[in-house]
């Protein structure tokens, strides 16, 4: 069990990453035009999915349970 909290956390850490990349400067800049994806600026798009796409991954990985079993109340 110890193994795949230790997995589960450098999961979360790699997303922390990858989040914090993906919401930076030099990335950010490449949708800064005045394109529009179904009449939304490409920009704000982008931002809603990332966003959008780092709370599943989140809830993926924290969400899942260990070794198998599964979550009831009480557990």
């Amino acid at each position: 069990m110890a193994n795949s909290a230790n997995r589960r956390g450098e999961r979360l850490v790699t997303l922390f990453v990858v989040g914090f990349l993906a919401l930076n400067y030099p990335l950010l800049s490449l949708f800064a035009t005045d394109a529009r994806l179904f009449g939304i600026p490409l920009l704000v798009a982008y931002l809603f999915s990332v966003w959008a796409a780092f709370i599943f991954l989140t809830w993926w990985i924290v969400g899942r349970p260990h070794n198998g079993t599964r979550r009831g109340k009480g557990h």
